[in-house]
């Protein structure tokens, strides 16, 4: 079983807590509605994991607020989750801003090495 997703609204920010998957993220995805009407930030840096599910999720939100007319900011991503960005071939449709280190597409390709995973 998944731990716990939670999510706070501060402002123009929704910062997000726990674990985002596909186990976790019904709440948030039922209120998405109303939790993003102002938001122009989504704060991931408290985020434990995201699977692909909840990258999904986090697609969908930023291109809804796109289709709104409004630049959503992904910040505080961890580098895992800018792996798994990369892995996907995101990083164009899902800028994402890291709390650690940006990577440049050499020191993305040695890190992944690094952690046993394949480009």
């Amino acid at each position: 079983m998944s731990a716990a997703l939670s999510y706070e609204s501060q402002l123009q920010t929704l910062i997000l807590r726990g674990v985002l998957d596909r186990e976790t993220l019904l709440p948030l995805w039922q209120q998405r509605g109303a939790l993003m009407a102002d938001k122009t930030e989504i704060d991931v840096a408290q985020l434990q994991r995201v699977d692909s599910a909840g990258l999904a999720l986090l697609v969908h939100l930023r291109a809804h607020q796109h289709q709104r007319g409004v630049e959503l900011k992904i910040s505080g991503a961890t580098d895992r989750l800018r792996t798994l960005v990369a892995l996907y071939n995101l990083q164009t449709i899902m800028p994402v801003s890291g709390i650690f280190r940006c990577f440049n597409t050499i020191n993305l390709r040695q890190t992944s090495v690094e952690q046993g995973l394949l480009l």
